[in-house]
C-alpha cells in the first residue's frame, strides 16, 4: 500500500504536544486508579501511562471513539483477577452490551474481557470511597455526561451546557473542558465557548482537551490563551 503524506501541518509537527490520540483522562485518588473513556487508543494509552491497576471505567457517552477500547480491559481482569466497573447512564450500557455481545453472551468465549455494568443519572454516586457529581449537557441533540471528581472536573463532547450544570462547577482547581476547534461546530465547543464557559465557572487553571488539528499547533494556539488556560496534550500530568 502506498504511502500518502499528510498535508496536515499539525500532523508534521515535531512537537510532541501535537500528537493527538482520543480523549480520554485518568484520575488517581485514594489509592483507587479511574479512567473516563475508554476510545480505540484505550490500551495504547494504559500502556504509556504505566498504567498497572484499573479501579473504574466512567463513560461519558456511547460514541465509538470514547468506548472502542474496552475489549482490552482484559488485561486488567487477568492481573486482577476479578471485573472492571463501568459506569454510564442506561442507554450507554445498553451500546455496550450491544457493541460488545460476547461479553454478554450466554455460552462466554474463553478470555473474553470481564465487566459489570453499572447504570448512574444525573445523581451523585461513589465509585468506593470516591464522591463523583456527573454533570449533563448536550453534544447536539444527545445528552452527555461530564463528571467532577474532587476540585476537577471533565467535559468532553459539548456543545451546551444548562446554567443549572454551570452551578456544579464552581470552586474548580482545574476545569477540563473540550474545544474542538475555532470554527463553529454542530456538536462541539468551539474554543470561544470553551473560554466563555472557563469565565462563567473560574477555575483556577482549565485545559482545552478533545482538540482537532483544526485548532492549530500548540505553541500557535498557546499564544492566544489567557494566562490560566492551556491546550491539553497526550501525556499531561498534573498534581493537585
Amino acid at each position: 500500500m502506498p504511502v500518502i503524506a499528510c498535508p496536515c501541518d499539525v500532523c508534521s509537527s515535531l512537537d510532541y504536544r501535537d500528537k493527538r490520540l482520543r480523549s480520554s483522562f485518568l484520575v488517581e485518588i485514594d489509592g483507587l486508579t479511574i479512567v473516563i473513556d475508554a476510545g480505540p487508543d484505550f490500551r495504547q494509552q494504559m500502556l504509556g501511562a504505566c498504567v498497572t491497576n484499573l479501579s473504574a471505567i466512567l463513560l461519558t457517552h456511547e460514541h465509538y471513539d470514547h468506548l472502542a477500547g474496552l475489549d482490552d480491559i482484559r488485561a486488567f481482569n487477568w492481573v486482577q483477577k476479578k471485573p472492571t466497573d463501568i459506569y454510564a447512564e442506561e442507554r450507554v450500557n445498553q451500546s455496550v452490551r450491544e457493541v460488545f455481545s460476547y461479553v454478554f453472551a450466554s455460552k462466554k468465549y474463553p478470555g473474553i474481557p470481564q465487566m459489570i455494568l453499572h447504570p448512574i443519572d444525573e445523581e451523585p454516586f461513589m465509585i468506593g470511597h470516591v464522591h463523583v457529581v456527573p454533570i449533563r449537557g448536550l453534544h447536539y441533540r444527545l445528552p452527555v455526561l461530564g463528571f467532577r471528581i474532587g476540585k476537577m472536573a471533565y467535559l468532553t463532547d459539548f456543545n451546551s451546557l444548562p446554567n443549572t450544570e454551570l452551578e456544579k462547577l464552581k470552586d474548580l482547581d482545574v476545569l477540563i473542558i473540550n474545544a474542538l476547534r475555532r470554527e463553529p461546530h454542530v456538536s462541539h465547543f468551539t474554543m470561544d465557548e470553551a473560554l466563555s464557559v472557563i469565565s462563567e465557572v473560574k477555575p483556577v487553571y482549565a485545559y482545552l482537551t478533545h482538540i482537532s488539528h483544526q485548532m492549530g499547533r500548540y505553541s500557535d494556539v498557546e499564544k492566544l490563551l489567557p494566562d490560566n488556560v492551556f491546550l491539553a496534550y497526550d501525556g499531561l500530568s498534573l498534581v493537585l
